[in-house]
């Protein structure tokens, strides 16, 4: 089974996130940032990770600069899932390492379709 890593400060979009993801069956963790994303990554690399881009102790963009270093790092798809939604935002996190962009709200299919286009779903 494949595994997401749903990265947010918001236990709501966790929570959302991840009755998404086990639908269209994805085996979930979750982190409320960055940090503790990377402890989660370091433990055990996840196929995908749908990540927030604004959240306390380390944000998101931070945390992929981070992981795009990391042993098996360079694994992992990134979809950043954010309210940031103007053209710098997004080429900053495409050129940190990112694999996709989707803007918030999302829905079920918005996240199918992404990972589709990156072969996961």
């Amino acid at each position: 089974m494949k595994t997401c890593l749903v990265v947010d400060d918001s236990r709501v979009i966790r929570k959302v996130a991840r009755r998404i993801l086990e639908d269209i069956g994805f085996e979930i963790a979750e982190a409320s940032d960055g940090m503790e994303a990377l402890a989660w990554c370091r433990a055990a690399m996840p196929d995908a990770i749908l990540l927030d881009w604004n959240m306390p102790v380390m944000n998101g963009i931070e945390f992929l600069r981070h992981l795009r270093q990391e042993p098996g790092g360079d694994k992992p798809t990134v979809v950043f899932c954010t309210v940031e939604a103007d053209v710098a935002h997004i080429h900053e996190a495409l050129d940190a390492g990112a694999d996709e962009y989707i803007m918030k709200p999302f829905d079920g299919d918005i996240i199918a379709s992404k990972l589709a286009e990156v072969g996961l779903a």
